[in-house]
């Protein structure tokens, strides 16, 4: 039909709730590049839990249970999002994006068509990029990578030179960028020992990588069905997910840094074996967000802890770089049809996979 708008197949996010939220369409309307944009056919889209936490309305504090991926009995119309709140529906979720520029917009050089790159997430305002309260987030602020094509600013799409598959450079994107905040928020050297708990995710596996780049030792948790895998990624130790008597199981360790997605109860025996002057850093919760704190073990072992959630501008460029160099390593667990999003995040809350999840159109 002449004049037509494009349209794409998409799997559409229609409102906060379960699985059943999300909504294939064959022919919804594919976006064209605003100007300083650029528009991306995409090879893959990885997942991660933010899609599931914002489908979910996990973020609101109207819910205190560990991350479900189903629908929850009150959520918040204030507060369901990473940012605390609303956004509009019906929204294309999924950020970590590889694919191909295939168009650009006013203002962006031609050249660029036909470049291979991924997506740095975060939606900084140009003018003011280092300010945290004029930020985005890509599949979330606005419509994001799970469909055939996307839009994104200029800026966010990064060249990548590559022997990676498309899958494969999906799971840097969010993960490690994550990782990396983490550990750049505490200060990470080659002094520390860093313990990461839920090392078999997409996070806990870049965590492990990131600070062993980092020169770090590191001491891994996951269950023991996955410690084979965990071990690819290369710790110095690998533990049970939650031994009984953490310390005794550490030994003689010294845990200077704790870094964690995970949260629950089991949260303040992590923060007991941290060495005097110790960091913790968090970037979520999977196992629950309300934890129980001794603020005498805070103030008197003289802690610190740091949430990280917008990182540094520089942080996926910079892991672009350490991709092409070889200096780490994808951790793909599975690749599932855009179609069968529902049976992947199923089976990412289920945790049925060691490492990243992809979907591919």
């Amino acid at each position: 039909m002449s004049g037509a708008q494009p349209t794409m197949g998409a799997m559409v996010t229609m409102g906060h709730g379960d699985l059943d939220q999300m909504v294939w369409h064959d022919a919804w309307p594919r976006p064209a590049p605003a100007a300083g944009e650029v528009l991306i056919k995409v090879g893959a889209c990885g997942l991660n839990n933010t899609d599931v936490n914002t489908r979910s309305g996990w973020y609101s504090k109207a819910v205190t249970a560990p991350t479900t991926g189903g629908a929850f009995e009150a959520v918040n119309e204030e507060d369901p999002t990473w940012g605390g709140a609303p956004i509009s529906f019906p929204r294309i979720q999924g950020a970590d994006v590889c694919g191909e520029i295939v168009g650009v917009g006013a203002g962006v050089n031609p050249g660029r068509i036909g470049e291979r790159v991924i997506t740095d997430n975060w939606l900084r305002d140009p003018d003011d990029p280092q300010d945290m309260n004029k930020t985005g987030y890509f599949g979330s602020e606005r419509d994001g990578g799970f469909a055939e094509f996307t839009t994104i600013p200029a800026q966010n799409a990064i060249a990548i030179q590559s022997e990676l598959s498309d899958a494969e450079l999906a799971t840097f994107s969010c993960s490690y960028s994550t990782a990396e905040g983490m550990l750049s928020r505490a200060n990470v050297t080659k002094d520390d020992t860093v313990l990461v708990p839920g090392a078999s995710g997409g996070v806990g596996g870049a965590l492990v990588q990131l600070a062993k780049r980092r020169g770090a030792r590191v001491i891994a948790m996951a269950s023991k069905p996955k410690h084979p895998e965990v071990a690819r990624l290369g710790p110095d130790r690998i533990l049970p997910r939650d031994p009984d008597d953490l310390r005794s199981a550490l030994g003689d360790e010294k845990v200077t840094v704790v870094a964690d997605i995970v949260g629950g109860s089991y949260w303040p025996t992590l923060i007991d074996v941290l060495e005097r002057g110790g960091r913790y850093t968090c970037s979520g919760a999977i196992a629950g967000p309300m934890v129980n704190l001794d603020l005498r073990t805070f103030y008197l072992r003289d802690l610190t802890f740091t949430g990280s959630t917008i990182i540094a501008p520089d942080v996926t460029r910079n892991l672009v770089k350490y991709i092409e160099a070889g200096e780490i390593q994808p951790a793909l667990a599975a690749t599932y049809g855009l179609r069968d999003l529902r049976d992947a995040q199923a089976a990412f809350i289920a945790k049925e996979h060691t490492g990243n999840i992809v979907v591919l159109p």
